[in-house]
């Protein structure tokens, strides 16, 4: 349990660079809370197929992550939960915490007998809208806490007025009484890892995006491609469920566009460097053509992009996308770029187009009512915080994994040192 006193860490985000900054204090000694808004743990990590440049899938290390929290005594963890409030100054913040009913507890051992008789479907926020879930449904397959949740939002679980759930239940985890809870606790510091949002693609309206049924963005293609989401792996165009054989990747999709995102969101061009590969292993004969504004792959993983140059079906154009339409009889889509090499005009007819949608941080999006500074983009200004507060991951700049978990273990440090200086 947190510490009464005041030494304890909390870690606002429970994605992967909050769960780092929250593991490595606690290994130091020092107790640290993690506060996370979904009803699991992980974030935009645990809806990943895989991490690039390796393509290794990110659940064996989300999996060791949830280990060590697990046998810590130093973690506690709050999920379904939001900050009401940061007050006070280093050594001595008080922390309010509003915990959302999940309307299962801790007796659940996740035997999904309860899902056989819920009577309604919501959409499946985990895997972007794709499919659906029972109202009462297991976040995802490595989900932390290994616990279903009930989605009483509107048009989902209609609550007592069903309660089919309770009687199948054995365990008797299911409680329909369960309220909002609000906690107090006392922190030496507070860490941001609050991460980010895709950019909502329906804002461009050139790109057709909610309009043209074949495109998707890029954490939906994650979900297409990985073996646990809505197609088990198999990548399927959503109008028909029609293999892809051909598929435009269009980058800076929102980013880099002072009508959207000013900043560049660093991480899409690799990321869909990774997800030409899951076409190409999929189908030898599929195609991806790649339109860039410039391509980014800094430092080490310029090897990667070279390697995927020379792949003679990824075809990349440098050139901005001016828009994308569908024929109204096979649903393709058709997309309109300028080549700026060839000094032309190209329209490209695909079976598919990804939008490669920037990360908007999550503090930007949700208005967490707290004082912490965001710069003008509506990342954490990391520099002109009060002390004892910080931040860690995307939640100051885009960043790839890798960079995110280096800049947790920074924020833990600066945490820790913040408790001794209490």
């Amino acid at each position: 349990m947190p510490d009464e006193k005041g030494s304890s860490i909390v870690v606002i985000g429970g994605g992967i660079s909050g769960i780092t900054t929250a593991i490595e204090a606690a290994e130091a000694g020092h107790s640290s809370v993690i506060v996370e808004r979904n009803p699991y743990l992980g974030g935009r990590v645990a809806q990943l197929n895989r991490y690039f440049p390796k393509l290794c899938p990110p659940y064996c290390g989300l999996e060791i992550n949830f280990k060590r929290i697990k046998q810590n005594p130093k973690i506690s963890v709050y999920t379904s939960a939001e900050i009401e409030s940061v007050s006070g100054s280093e050594g001595n913040f008080s922390v309010k915490i509003k915990i959302n009913p999940r309307f299962v507890n801790s007796k659940c051992t996740a035997c999904g007998e309860c899902v056989k008789v819920c009577p309604v479907e919501r959409s499946n926020s985990f895997n972007f809208g794709i499919d659906k879930t029972k109202a009462i449904y297991l976040p995802h397959e490595l989900s932390y806490p290994m616990r279903f949740a009930i989605d009483q939002s509107p048009g989902a679980c209609p609550g007592k007025s069903c309660s089919k759930c309770v009687p199948a239940c054995k365990y008797n985890a299911i409680d329909l009484d369960m309220k909002p809870e609000t906690v107090e606790l006392k922190a030496s510091s507070v860490v941001y890892a609050t991460g980010w949002s895709p950019y909502d693609a329906a804002k461009m309206d050139n790109l057709g995006f909610g309009k043209v049924k074949n495109v998707v963005t890029n954490m939906m293609m994650e979900r297409l491609a990985a073996p646990n989401g809505p197609t088990k792996g198999k990548i399927l165009r959503p109008s028909d469920n029609k293999l892809v054989k051909t598929v435009a990747f269009v980058q800076c999709a929102g980013s880099r566009d002072e009508n959207h995102l000013a900043h560049c969101s660093s991480v899409c061009c690799m990321a869909s460097l990774k997800q030409a590969t899951y076409f190409r292993e999929s189908d030898p004969e599929t195609k991806a053509f790649i339109y860039y504004i410039d391509l980014r792959a800094p430092g080490k993983y310029e090897d990667f992009l070279k390697k995927i140059q020379t792949d003679e079906n990824v075809i990349m154009i440098k050139g901005k996308v001016a828009k994308i339409e569908e024929d109204a009889e096979t649903l393709d889509p058709i997309v309109t770029v300028e080549d700026i090499v060839g000094g032309k005009k190209i329209t490209q007819r695909v079976d598919m187009v990804v939008l490669a949608t920037g990360m908007e941080p999550s503090l930007k999006v949700a208005n967490v009512g707290t004082n912490v500074k965001l710069d003008e983009n509506g990342f954490v200004d990391a520099e002109s915080q009060a002390p004892g507060i910080y931040a860690s991951g995307v939640a100051k700049r885009p960043n790839d994994v890798t960079t995110s978990l280096q800049d947790a273990t920074s924020a833990a440090l600066k945490g820790i040192q913040s408790a001794v200086r209490r």
